[in-house]
């Protein structure tokens, strides 16, 4: 509970951000017309990400030799602190161009502690429970990541319906913020409570970050490009989604918060479900493969109906399917990672390919697809982009090494 609910916090204080993209670009990146404002925004929320593969690296390393609640109690406490330095943050009009470097800064530091998350959290989950109950556990992580989607759509849902729009611009927008440095040091407080099993202590001896990349050159490789359809996913279908549809397709703002929500609710339902099913196969791939088929038939039917005027309740649905057929399976998915590895270099090497992988292919995938829609005038972009993403996890995933169940047991 306490990895599951902290992680929860890190995953809501990083996200809440995109859901503020529209205002902060205004407020901190004033420029000459609106969507040059939501660029710079964007590009901001993306910066996050270049610190995540450090926070990776360095996290996760320490995780692995001081244990999995250390290395998880240091990024939540990263977290808190670049939460609550955006939501104290004065304006660009207040003291200019330095508040424009503050919150690039703040940006920097959430990606830091968001990158060395998500290795510790999941080896955790995955060592302290039996064999036949890796992928159910594990996805608990993934869930909490959607959990947190919604509670910060919610929020950003509510404030948008209760406040007016001078109120939004004037101190609304760091309602999110507020929350999220509030709850924060509940998760830290969490994981200060003594209760990582013995057994589980990671090993002191250090391990130089060139053998990790020699010996494990392929999991590392093929896991990095399996997390093009996970992460390109639910930046896009989620987090963008709200700035997607009221800025592009002209849709109600509480619609789009509302959407952006209830896609979060059908993650944290959705995925521990699949990996109950998941822990019942033989192989990890099975379900991973049947997803990303199914996505890959339903993303340009989807954004077809959206782009051509669908009601706002088959808009609602038909995001909500392309959400539960795509990102689903972060219980088969993490564990088939994390048994690639050996248990002394697993937190490292899953905080590598997750950072890499989102930094690659999902961090900047709301500002490439606002940009190519603002230079092609073409709405079907994410679309575009998603079935790509969903072909190069095809791909790797059939590439990526699985032991067989009595290796994995006896490597437990």
């Amino acid at each position: 509970m306490a990895t599951v609910i902290g992680n929860g916090f890190v995953a809501y204080d990083f996200t809440v951000y995109g859901f503020s993209a529209a205002i902060i670009g205004r407020l901190f990146f004033p420029a000459h017309d609106a969507t040059a404002s939501l660029l710079l925004s964007l590009a901001t929320f993306g910066a996050g990400f270049v610190m995540r593969p450090l926070g990776a690296v360095l996290i996760g390393r320490y995780a692995d030799r001081r244990g999995r609640e250390a290395g998880m109690r240091l990024s939540i406490a990263l977290m808190a602190a670049g939460t609550w330095l955006i939501a104290c943050l004065p304006t660009h009009a207040a003291i200019g161009a330095s508040a424009t470097v503050l919150i690039v800064f703040a940006r920097l530091l959430q990606g830091l502690a968001a990158g060395g998350e998500i290795g510790p959290a999941s080896a955790l989950l995955m060592e302290s429970v039996r064999y036949e109950r890796r992928c159910f556990i594990v996805s608990w992580r993934g869930a909490s990541q959607g959990a947190a989607a919604c509670v910060a759509a919610l929020v950003g849902a509510c404030t948008s319906a209760l406040l007016t729009p001078d109120q939004l611009m004037q101190w609304g927008w760091r309602v999110p913020f507020v929350i999220g440095g509030m709850i924060a040091p509940l998760g830290w407080f969490l994981r200060r409570m003594p209760g990582e099993i013995a057994t589980l202590k990671a090993r002191p001896a250090r391990t130089p970050l060139s053998i990790v990349l020699r010996e494990h050159a392929r999991p590392l490789a093929c896991g990095i490009l399996m997390m093009a359809a996970p992460s390109s996913s639910i930046y896009i279908a989620v987090l963008y989604m709200p700035s997607y549809l009221t800025h592009t397709l002209h849709r109600p703002a509480t619609i789009s918060f509302l959407i952006a929500s209830l896609s979060g609710f059908v993650i944290l339902v959705v995925t521990p479900v699949v990996a109950l099913a998941a822990d019942r196969l033989m192989s990890r791939k099975t379900l991973q493969y049947a997803s990303l088929m199914a996505a890959l038939a339903t993303a340009y039917p989807a954004f077809r109906a959206l782009t051509q005027g669908a009601p706002d309740a088959l808009a609602l649905v038909l995001i909500l399917l392309y959400v539960a057929i795509s990102l689903n399976n972060a219980g088969a998915g993490s564990v088939l990672m994390l048994e690639a590895f050996p248990k002394h270099r697993r937190a490292a090497s899953l905080s590598v390919i997750y950072t890499f992988g989102v930094v690659i292919f999902g961090g900047f995938s709301p500002l490439a697809v606002a940009w190519l829609i603002g230079a092609t005038g073409n709405p079907m972009t994410p679309a575009w982009y998603l079935l790509a993403a969903n072909c190069v996890t095809l791909v790797a995933l059939s590439h990526f090494p699985e032991r067989s169940p009595n290796l994995r047991r006896a490597c437990a």
